[in-house]
């Protein structure tokens, strides 16, 4: 169980998703720390004005992915 305050993800964190395509620039990262995860677009320098991460608990993700499998999130 996470607590309620999410970690501050660093860059090192992260990692190229497995879904991402082969192109470094045009992929989303995942960092997962303390029961939490972030995703972040790679498009976007880090730390820049527009980086930007979305940051869920464990189950959180674990229900956007299985919305995202089962297609209800088209």
């Amino acid at each position: 169980m996470s607590n309620s305050t999410p970690p501050a993800f660093q860059r090192q964190q992260f990692r190229k998703s497995s879904r991402s395509g082969q192109d470094p620039h045009r992929c989303v990262e995942v960092a997962h720390a303390r029961g939490w995860v972030a995703i972040r677009d790679s498009k976007r320098p880090w730390d820049s004005r527009d980086d930007h991460h979305l940051v869920f608990t464990a189950a959180q993700f674990a229900a956007f992915l299985d919305g995202v499998r089962h297609g209800e999130l088209a």
